[in-house]
């Protein structure tokens, strides 16, 4: 499809009717980005849904667009208010408590990773990991999982084999004998990036 043919479906079938040549091909060239409303009109002319045109949605506000769900929506299924939702979607911080949350994971279908990067619950997650590695992970199972909305079941694989290597790390640091060039810095380290260790144990 040539340039004026995707604006002309735009123009035609989705009242887009600004859009031109010159906008279809900015949006290709990356020297220009469509808003939300002309990226569902572009999805649309093109026979696609609107994920397929973005990269990976990391905002708020991408992954409602990802997903072809309208703010009103998102504020129905939250039991938020529009203007309240609205306000954390132009904020890039969303501030909903525990229940509403859970909704927005449901509502945006997140995955694990995205739904802890959305809500801002990185900081939580990475010392439930920190306890679960250092001391019993057993013990920590039931918080994550609860907290990342998955099965305990998912958890017992990744969580074991963290604590194996981070208490690895440990005994070669205490060791005098083998000869190890580890140190207490490779301990710390792990536990400082101890959010991608997990995430790298847990499939898409």
């Amino acid at each position: 499809m040539a340039h004026g043919h995707v604006a002309y479906g735009m123009r035609a079938s989705f009242g887009m009717a600004h859009v031109g040549p010159e906008h279809v091909e900015a949006w290709e060239r990356g020297s220009a980005l469509p808003d939300p409303n002309e990226l569902a009109a572009l999805a649309g002319a093109l026979w696609c849904h609107p994920r397929e045109l973005m990269g990976r949605p990391r905002t708020l506000r991408e992954h409602r667009i990802a997903q072809g769900i309208a703010p009103e929506d998102v504020a129905r299924g939250t039991g938020l208010s529009l203007d309240a939702y609205l306000r954390m979607e132009e904020a890039g911080q969303w501030s909903g408590d525990s229940r509403q949350s859970a909704k927005l994971g449901s509502v945006l279908r997140l995955p694990p990773r995205d739904f802890v990067a959305v809500t801002g619950l990185e900081g939580e997650l990475a010392r439930l990991l920190t306890e679960a590695v250092t001391t019993r992970w057993q013990a920590h199972v039931r918080a994550i999982a609860k907290l990342l909305s998955v099965e305990r079941k998912e958890l017992h694989k990744p969580l074991d084999s963290m604590c194996q290597e981070y208490q690895a790390l440990m005994a070669a640091t205490l060791s005098r004998a083998g000869g190890t060039t580890a140190s207490g810095e490779d301990g710390r380290r792990y536990l400082e990036e101890i959010v991608d260790h997990f995430w790298a144990r847990i499939p898409e």
